[in-house]
């Protein structure tokens, strides 16, 4: 399924206002809405220890995996999301430079919350699964927040 060109441009748009991702050199890909994948390369800032990657990094790559698969699919309805809870396990460590891929899904669609998961990969290392998580999204409408203007020109 392509995505729309409506959803790629708001996409596109988030990407740019998106400074958190920017600065830890993350790419958003939108495959679907709904479906998504973050990439990024640990780099010598995302360390806690000689070699290893810091688990907060990990933890903010996972936070925007799962929104932003809820937030894809909360596009296509002219909504925002922000996050109630996520969780998240730790299964391998990550180590300098190594390439990192989030999967994100929704799993569950209803009219105040999403519910998406993550799984976490290393490609660099035979697809190894890092991490998985499992977070929780309340939906409201694009209108409610100071920049519905930047993504949803014209609401009300």
């Amino acid at each position: 399924m392509e995505v729309p060109s409506d959803i790629a441009a708001l996409i596109a748009t988030y990407n740019q206002i998106n400074h958190y991702g920017r600065a830890n050199g993350m790419t958003l890909h939108v495959d679907q809405p709904g479906s998504i994948r973050y990439t990024m390369r640990v780099r010598d800032e995302h360390l806690s220890s000689p070699n290893t990657c810091h688990g907060g990094v990990l933890a903010g790559l996972m936070d925007a995996a799962l929104g932003a698969a809820a937030l894809s699919l909360a596009f296509t309805a002219a909504e925002l999301v922000s996050t109630v809870e996520f969780k998240m396990n730790y299964f391998h460590p990550v180590y300098l430079h190594d390439e990192l891929e989030a999967h994100g899904s929704i799993e569950h669609a209803g009219r105040t919350l999403i519910v998406s998961t993550t799984t976490i990969r290393c490609p660099s290392r035979d697809n190894l699964v890092v991490a998985r998580g499992l977070g929780t999204f309340n939906r409201y409408p694009a209108t409610k927040r100071d920049f519905r203007d930047l993504l949803f020109p014209g609401a009300v």
